[in-house]
């Protein structure tokens, strides 16, 4: 038998822990740092830019007004309570509607999902009222319900429900078979199938979808009330944009961005606290 010295072998390769794997913890701050940091970094150079131009003179502050003259706009009309009242109902609006698009969609998304039979019958017509662009229903819906909070909650319903159905739908079907075998082992009933297999292993993807239509029902209840309201952000925006006042119309730009922004990171928030075995958003800081 033939044996090999050591120094015959060449060199050993030796790995040597990096920072992440000596202290994830510490490591995983300073990202999360770092990330936040950029993400406050990036909309306040654009806000100073911005100022910076208008101060100079190199865009027309009447057509854009600077940010202070913005902020202090829309702090005299808070103030004045004469911004809250267009909050509300867009806000009313958008809840109301998201909670009934939310619930129809989830429900007819699980059954299509689970019995083969149902989504054949339902999934073609539901493709071709999918791709119509929601504001052509606002006439549908005037016509249905009238004018009022009737026609605005049911754009909003609409465009929620498909976002919800399509993901729902097809996060049940992704389900894998394996996971169903071992319900059925076990001798599991349709609800127990539900509770312990279906629900656990596709929420997490539903809440995708939700928290997708949520930014879109901020979107589509502004477009709507720049059509058929008398009041709200929307209506808001196009009204102040109609009597040349650019800094109303900016202070309600603004507060639609804000809204967005909250409503959906409060759906991120209860996706996390309704699955916490899912992985978090690969957007997110990871350590």
């Amino acid at each position: 038998m033939t044996t090999v010295a050591p120094e015959a072998r060449g060199p050993a390769l030796v790995r040597r822990p990096g920072p992440h794997e000596l202290h994830p913890v510490r490591t995983h701050r300073r990202r999360r740092a770092l990330e936040l940091s950029l993400a406050a970094a990036v909309p306040l150079l654009l806000v100073l830019l911005w100022q910076l131009a208008a101060v100079r003179g190199w865009i027309d502050e009447r057509v854009y007004p600077a940010p202070s003259t913005i902020l202090a706009d829309g702090w005299d009309r808070a103030a004045a309570g004469d911004l809250w009242p267009d909050v509300w109902a867009t806000l009313k609006r958008v809840l109301a509607g998201y909670a009934v698009g939310t619930a129809a969609g989830y429900l007819l998304g699980l059954l299509m999902g689970s019995l083969p039979l149902v989504r054949a019958a339902l999934e073609p017509l539901l493709d071709a009222l999918y791709v119509v662009p929601k504001l052509a229903l606002l006439p549908v819906f005037l016509n249905m319900f009238g004018l009022g909070e009737g026609p605005q909650v049911a754009l909003v319903a609409a465009t929620v429900f498909f976002f919800v159905w399509i993901s729902t739908m097809s996060a049940v079907m992704a389900v894998p078979d394996g996971h169903r075998d071992a319900g059925r082992v076990f001798g599991a009933s349709p609800w127990q199938m539900f509770r312990h297999v279906l629900l656990p292993a596709s929420l997490p993807a539903v809440l995708v979808g939700a928290r997708i239509a949520a930014g879109v029902a901020v979107l589509v209840i502004v477009a709507s009330e720049q059509i058929a309201a008398t009041d709200g952000l929307g209506h808001l925006i196009f009204d102040s944009r109609a009597l040349f006042q650019n800094d109303v119309m900016f202070v309600g730009i603004v507060c639609v961005a804000a809204l967005g922004v909250l409503f959906s990171e409060l759906v991120r928030l209860a996706g996390r606290l309704l699955t916490p075995w899912a992985p978090r958003d690969r957007g997110r800081g990871q350590a």
